[in-house]
């Protein structure tokens, strides 16, 4: 391994020892891109040789039937820059290069992917632009950038369709909102994610979709959505207070209990409290979540309700008007109630998703929207590789409740 490396490094020294300016390796004429030229033209002869079964000017070819017949010339775009590379033929022209730069191929492996990936981080398409002049001195079109990310609305159609499990334990939803251009002006519209957490206890994402206004008959459709692309039960779903949603969904899925979010019932409770009192209020509002059974959560309330209601007239009765979904999770182990307080799990998706979005203005259209969405959520996808905090513990209870709805 030692010997390998240390001839690859003299190799690379070598080739490197009259290169003063890196222009001469990144510029538009640059070792990098001869380098580049010289391996696809190649592995193109090499494929040939591999359809023909010969190699150049061996005796197997005479008599053949088919013959290397000369080259042609095509144009391809690379990370460092468009490269004129030679083709080489045969004379019955049923070569088609199998790996490297296919038929009709106009962009080397690689290229898309780096657009895409830049595209999912939020830059636009002048932002990839620059991009690419900047660190290879290339040209890319903008008719070229949004080609390569159009294409991505057949996976995403494919992706929002695919099959889904039986059953979630625990279904999260919530909304981000961006600018669209979908109908001429600029218009708000909520984008609504649905996260489940599979039997395994790992993260996947169900669905995006995009509405001006959200209802019950909304979410009937999409309810009625996750039930034709196979899921038949969840036991909790986990919600932000979305209008319309807990009627929908225990009308499709009449076994599931909803819970409203503990953490955003705060928020909204704290609009009304000026800091110097958030501390205390927040020591009260604690007493009633934090304690050990429903019985103390009511009496805390009672308690809360006894101090501040005077000054604060709104939150208490917000709490008991909306009690018997904030309290929920009292019907269950400490296990459990940390799955299912609080819409954390989607919270911090939809963080590193306003982060993407915040750069952007008015998308163009609804397209725009889905495509960037779908990539940026698959980049942090990528970082989903271990099951939820505390998911063995709340799953043997999970099979003890709801041992007719777990699947064996």
């Amino acid at each position: 391994m030692t010997s390998k490396k240390s001839k690859q490094d003299a190799l690379i020294d070598e080739l490197l020892q009259d290169c003063n300016d890196p222009k001469d390796i990144l510029g538009n004429n640059g070792l990098l891109k001869q380098l580049t030229k010289r391996l696809v033209e190649r592995t193109l002869e090499a494929e040939l040789t591999d359809h023909l079964g010969y190699e150049p000017n061996a005796f197997q070819g005479r008599g053949s039937g088919n013959n290397r017949n000369g080259k042609g010339h095509k144009t391809v775009q690379s990370e460092s820059g468009e490269l004129r590379i030679e083709v080489p033929r045969d004379r019955k022209g049923t070569f088609e290069p199998p790996q490297l730069v296919k038929k009709r191929q106009r962009r080397l492996e690689g290229f898309d992917d780096k657009v895409l990936a830049l595209y999912a981080r939020g830059l636009s398409t002048r932002d990839i632009q620059g991009h690419f002049e900047e660190l290879y001195g290339v040209e890319v079109s903008p008719t070229l950038i949004s080609n390569v990310t159009n294409a991505v609305m057949e996976d995403v159609r494919s992706w929002q369709s695919r099959p889904l499990s039986t059953v979630y334990p625990v279904l999260y939803f919530d909304a981000l909102f961006v600018k669209s251009r979908q109908e001429g002006p600029v218009k708000n519209k909520a984008v609504f994610l649905a996260l489940g957490i599979n039997l395994e206890g790992e993260k996947e994402l169900l669905g995006l979709w995009i509405a001006e206004t959200e209802g019950s008959k909304f979410w009937l459709s999409v309810f009625n959505e996750l039930k034709s692309r196979g899921v038949r039960d969840c036991f909790i779903a986990c919600v932000d207070g979305l209008k319309g949603l807990p009627e929908a969904i225990e009308t499709v899925f009449p076994k599931t209990q909803v819970q409203l979010c503990i953490v955003h019932k705060l928020r909204n409770s704290f609009k009304y409290v000026p800091w110097k009192e958030r501390k205390a209020v927040a020591t009260d509002l604690r007493a009633i979540y934090a304690a050990a059974t429903l019985n103390e959560a009511e009496q805390a309330l009672e308690r809360f309700s006894e101090r501040w209601d005077e000054k604060y007239p709104a939150i208490s009765p917000s709490w008991r008007k909306d009690w018997d979904r904030l309290t929920v999770f009292f019907d269950y182990s400490p296990d459990i109630r940390k799955v299912i307080y609080t819409t954390n799990a989607i919270e911090s998706l939809n963080y590193s998703l306003r982060r993407m979005l915040k750069t952007r203005g008015a998308f163009p259209n609804d397209d725009a929207i889905f495509k960037i969405l779908y990539l940026a959520i698959n980049r942090v996808a990528k970082k989903w590789t271990m099951p939820i905090r505390n998911w063995k513990a709340a799953l043997n209870q999970f099979v003890i409740l709801f041992e007719d709805r777990v699947p064996v």
